[in-house]
Parts: structure tokens; sequence; C-alpha cells
């Protein structure tokens, strides 16, 4: 169970940097996904191998765009020069990008880079395969900066 409670906190980090970086670039931002259910419901799906377990963490809009992120971040032990995610995470991101389009789901890495579902199935179509299938793997260099997906900083644009 540590090792859980371990990754939880790591993840729930990264959702309120991720969150306060585009509350910064004029996003209005709200948590969404399992982190918002009761215990009861989050147990329940930890015992089922349903998409709803992979929905995104948050929900933003600004104006009239609206978007959807599942904050990935990883344990301090595994940095590398790619982005292992796993398999059933990208198959339910494809599946929730097709059901709610036109609004895009992102991931947002621990070093706030930028990658949809449909890109890392295209980029790990071309690159070295997780041994156990289980994950993709992605170079960190193919994925996009914050910015250039968000918007920048409002307090570095207004300075």
């Amino acid at each position: 169970m540590r090792q859980w409670q371990d990754r939880k906190a790591v993840g729930d980090t990264h959702e309120r940097r991720v969150a306060a970086a585009l509350r910064a670039r004029g996003w209005t931002v709200h948590p969404c996904g399992q982190g918002t259910y009761p215990h009861a419901v989050r147990e329940a799906l930890r015992q089922t191998r349903s998409a709803l377990r992979q929905f995104p963490d948050l929900i933003a809009a600004r104006g009239s765009d609206l978007i959807t992120i599942d904050a990935k971040d990883r344990m301090p032990s595994t940095h590398t020069d790619r982005y292992a995610i796993s398999t059933d995470t990208v198959n339910a991101g494809l599946l929730f990008t097709a059901a709610h389009a036109p609004t895009p789901l992102y991931y947002v890495f621990g070093d706030l880079k930028v990658l949809t579902p449909a890109e890392i199935v295209h980029y790990a179509a071309h690159a070295l395969r997780h041994h156990s299938g289980s994950f993709h793997l992605v170079r960190t260099e193919q994925a996009h900066p914050f910015d250039d997906v968000f918007g920048a900083d409002g307090a570095a644009t207004a300075a």
C-alpha cells in the first residue's frame, strides 16, 4: 500500500502544479476524475478495468476553449529520456477523445511537456517498445513545451 500512497502523493502534487500553471495562463481549472469521487467509488473503480479509471484529472476553460488534462508525473527514481505511459491509459485516452470530440485531452508530464494520446501512439509506433507491452515509451524530446500548447504565463507577458 505504501507504494500506491507514494505515487498518489507525487500525482496530487503534480496535479496542483499543472492547475496553477494553467491558472497563470488565464485558464479556469476544476478537478475531475477519480480524485473527486467518494472513497467507495474509488475503491470500486480499482476493482475494474473500466476506462473510467483513466478519466482526466482536470478540466479547464479559457473563453470558449475547453480542454482536459491528465497530469502524469513519475517517481523520482524513474527519470529517463523517455516517458512511459501505460497502454491502458492511452487506450482510455483515445476513447475519451473520440467520445468527447472536439474537446482535447492532453497529458502533461512532470517536466511540464505535453502530448496527446494520438501523438503517443504515433511516436511509440516508431520507437523502442517496453518489453512487457504494458507501456508506450516516447522520447521526451517529442513533447511540446507547455507554453506552446496553453499560452505564456500571464506574469511573464505582463512584464
